[in-house]
Order: structure tokens, then C-alpha cells, then sequence
């Protein structure tokens, strides 16, 4: 039996190819098929089942498009409905594998078709249990992703509770716990930065696994510091509902040239949104097309596309520092269900300048020159784009809180006549706020190169009491 885990950081996502004697099956598909099928015939294997623990809300995942180039049966756990062919399985129902047998645990909490899906080899062990979002590593599924469901959060951590003991917990100590996310996951709350562990492990350090932990208080706990999910998450769970574009068409169209000149006239049109997804460093130092937000490839690039992007079907265009990545930016996007890429700037950014087109550049800072500045009063405005939670626990002392987040929400609470200097952790979000900012008409935006890990490097003063304020 060969076990491999396909871990995605930009989603903390994580998807198995399991393969024996000749037949495989994958758990959890992103939506790109090439990367399964691939390994099956690497091990000259035929794809015989495509396993889904729930209709996902952070990714849209890739299960019709691997089951029609593979043939593979699409499986789901009980209560699940979907507009094309899957297999609905029953608790405790297997399927042979070579020679392993899979078995479905009904584990609902999270939503109310999950399951967790156990291996069981020749001998009759148990070596692997596959998660979901039932289990992860030092943490649970948050109960309040359901969609169309009559339940409350309560009942639905209700059900969580009794899935873990009834289904998990009783399981071997020995056993390797794989779940479906990681750390960054936006579906729990605290999750470790391992990928597995466990569950003997798992019983002693995850608060969720406590043995002397009541339903009423885990309840309390699992609810308790929950944050509003990002906006895109019901829209992804409803395309994993139904057929989406073939992934090879989003492709296709995502990676056609557009000639500077008729890139400027779609970047000048309403309905049209130019993403930058070039590196900090090429976006600061030459600029970007007017009206451009930056959302960088090599950050947390898709989950920040939908949080910010509100419209799923908003037609992009995009700027990429890498022509030969153009095919994975457009999979990168339709990874969270932004499928209406048009094309890319061909030539890049040098093209448009050789065009005699204009750029707009956000203004740059080090943290010591900022430190400088803030201490002598001379900054307007200036905000931390952290999360609430990030500057909660720790803070620099006259700095006001501006999650990205929250961008859209507090827009209109900027002033376009004022000067901003903006920062998060490492400068990432910060670069992307303070381009939200200057295509929303604030010219005057300033980042703070390296963030708050430069920042507190510097002699400003740390404070992790939050003193009220208002917003501006």
C-alpha cells in the first residue's frame, strides 16, 4: 500500500493518493486533474474511486473533472445531493482497494456529510484514518460552515462531539490521523503546522480530545473565537455541488497573451479587474497598471483572492512576473472558484512601459525610517492591517488596527486627501491593502517594507493592551 500526501500551502490543503496492487483512489482532489493522474500511471494503476469527506468551502474541488477522464466512482458520505453522478455511501460501508479495504465513518459536525474514511490492510490493522475536517491536527472542524442546513451551530458541535468519541477516539492509539488542512486553514480555529500525527498524540494534546471534556463544554469551546469566514466560502461549496467549467477551459482561456494595447482598454472597463500577481519587490520597485490591485503568486495568493474578490464571476486580467506561470495562476484562481480569468499582459510590465503607458507605484518605507517618523509625530495615518487577533496580542503603541479583512467594509472611512502608512507582518497584505487603497482613489499610501517583524527590531514601544480608539 503506498500512502501519499499532496500538501497545497497556499490552501493549507491537503489531498491523498492511496494506490494498491494496481488500483488507486484519491481523497479530496484540488481541482486540477494532471497531478493524479500522473501517479496512477506512474504506478500503472487505474483511478478506481474519488472520495470526497464534504462538499468543501474553501476550494472547489476536482472530483467531476477526475472522474470523467479516469472513470473513477465519485464517492460521498451520507445526506450528500449533488447535480451530477456520485456514489452516496452508508456508515461502515467498504471498498475493496487492491488490497486494503477502505471503510466510511459517518462523522457529521462539520457539515453533515462528512465522513472520515479508515484503511484497513490484509492483516486486518488499521493504519491510516483520513480526517476530513472531522479531525485535524491540534484542533476540530468549525461547526458553522453548513450550508441550506436547519441545524444551529450548536446542534451541528453537537454532532461533532459525538462523532469523535463515538468514531475517532475509540480507534487506535497507533493510528496516523491525515487530515484535510493545515495551519492557515480558515476551517478551524488553531490549527498545528503539522500535517499528522497520532491519535494517541492527539488525545493528549488536542483541547478538543480531552477525556474529561463534557458535550456542554465542548460546545463552548469549539464555538467560542470563531471569526466570520471569508465571503467566498457558500459560493464554493455550491459549485462543488453542481458541474463546473472543465478546468482544462479555464486554462485555456486564462492563458491567452493580451497585447498592451488592448490590455489597456479591457483594465479601463468597469467590469474588468486587473490583478498584479508579480513579486513585493518587481510590484514596488516599477509600479503597476492604474487601478491594479497586487495580490502576490507566492503569498497566501488564493485564499486573499477570495476574500477581497466579492464578485465570484468577476472577469480578471493579470499581470504575472513569469510568463511560463501563467497556466498555474489561472489554476490558482479557479482553485477557489474565480474561473473567469481573460488573459495576461503579454510581454509584462515592460511591454506597458515600452507602450508609453502609465504606471501608478506605491510609496516604500523601511522600519526604521517609520519608527523615526512615528516617534517625531510627522505621519498622518498609520495602520496595521493584521488581523484583530494578531494585533490583540501584540501591538506598536499609536498605531490603529485596520484588518484587510475588512477592507471593503471600512473603505468609506478613508479619507482620498490623507497620507496612509500601512504595515502587516512581513509587508504582503499591507502591499495588498495599500492597492485596494490607491485603486479606490487614495494616492498617498506608503508601505512599510518587512513589517511588523522589522518593525519591532526598532526601539517603538510593544504594547499588548489595546487602548480604544476610533477607527481613523
Amino acid at each position: 500500500m503506498k500512502v501519499e500526501q499532496l500538501f497545497t500551502s497556499c490552501l493549507a490543503e491537503m489531498t491523498y493518493y492511496i494506490e494498491s496492487n494496481g488500483e488507486a483512489a484519491v481523497i479530496d482532489p484540488l481541482r486540477e486533474t494532471e497531478p493524479y493522474i500522473r501517479m496512477a500511471e506512474a504506478d500503472k494503476a487505474e483511478i478506481k474511486y474519488v472520495f470526497l469527506t464534504h462538499f468543501h468551502a474553501d476550494f472547489v474541488s476536482g472530483q467531476y473533472d477526475l472522474a470523467q477522464k479516469t472513470g473513477a466512482t465519485i464517492i460521498f458520505g451520507p445526506n450528500a445531493k449533488a447535480d451530477y453522478d456520485i456514489y452516496v455511501g452508508k456508515d461502515g460501508e467498504e471498498f475493496q482497494l487492491g488490497d486494503i479495504t477502505l471503510k466510511i465513518l459517518h462523522t457529521p459536525g462539520h457539515t453533515m456529510e462528512s465522513i472520515s474514511i479508515l484503511t484497513i490492510n490484509k492483516n486486518g490493522e488499521k493504519p491510516y484514518i483520513f480526517t476530513g475536517d472531522c479531525l485535524f491536527i491540534g484542533d476540530v472542524g468549525r461547526p458553522d460552515l453548513a450550508v441550506k442546513t436547519d441545524l444551529s451551530q450548536k446542534d451541528l458541535a453537537g454532532y461533532l462531539y459525538d462523532s469523535l468519541r463515538n468514531k475517532i477516539m475509540p480507534l487506535p492509539d497507533d493510528i496516523i490521523v491525515y487530515p484535510n488542512h493545515g495551519a492557515g486553514s480558515a476551517c478551524g480555529k488553531n490549527i498545528s503546522s503539522e500535517t499528522f500525527d497520532t491519535l494517541g498524540n492527539q488525545k493528549k494534546i488536542n483541547y478538543a480530545l480531552r477525556s474529561n471534556m463534557n458535550k456542554e463544554e465542548f460546545i463552548d469551546e469549539v464555538l467560542t473565537g470563531l471569526i466570520t469566514p471569508p465571503q467566498y466560502f457558500p459560493n464554493n461549496v455550491k459549485m462543488n455541488q453542481t458541474i463546473s467549467t472543465s478546468i482544462d477551459e479555464i486554462i485555456h482561456k486564462g492563458s491567452t497573451p493580451i497585447d498592451a494595447a488592448t490590455f489597456k482598454e479591457m483594465s479601463e472597463q468597469n467590469d474588468i479587474l486587473v490583478v498584479d500577481t508579480r513579486s513585493k519587490e518587481s510590484y514596488t520597485l516599477e509600479g503597476t497598471v492604474p487601478g491594479a490591485w497586487y495580490i502576490g503568486l507566492d503569498g497566501n495568493f488564493a485564499p486573499w483572492v477570495g476574500a477581497l474578490i466579492k464578485d465570484i464571476n468577476q472577469k480578471i486580467i493579470v499581470i504575472a512576473e513569469d510568463e511560463t506561470r501563467v497556466n498555474e495562476i489561472a489554476i490558482r484562481f479557479s482553485r477557489v472558484g474565480y474561473d473567469n480569468t481573460l488573459g495576461y499582459l503579454f510581454g509584462g510590465l515592460k511591454n506597458w512601459i515600452e507602450s508609453g503607458f502609465e504606471v501608478d507605484k506605491i510609496g516604500s518605507m523601511s522600519a526604521f525610517k517609520f519608527a523615526k517618523r512615528l516617534k517625531n509625530g510627522s505621519m498622518e495615518k498609520t495602520m496595521d492591517v493584521r488581523k484583530e487577533s494578531e494585533f490583540v496580542s501584540q501591538h506598536i503603541i499609536g498605531v490603529e488596527n485596520f484588518p484587510l479583512d475588512f477592507i471593503h467594509n471600512n473603505l468609506s472611512e478613508i479619507h482620498p486627501k490623507k497620507e496612509y502608512f500601512l504595515y502587516c507582518l512581513t509587508g504582503y497584505r499591507s502591499l495588498i491593502a495599500a492597492s485596494i487603497f490607491q485603486a479606490n482613489g487614495i494616492k498617498k499610501v506608503t508601505n512599510v517594507k518587512g513589517g511588523y517583524d522589522d518593525l519591532i527590531e526598532t526601539d517603538l514601544p510593544v504594547s499588548d493592551y489595546v487602548c480604544p480608539t476610533s477607527l481613523l
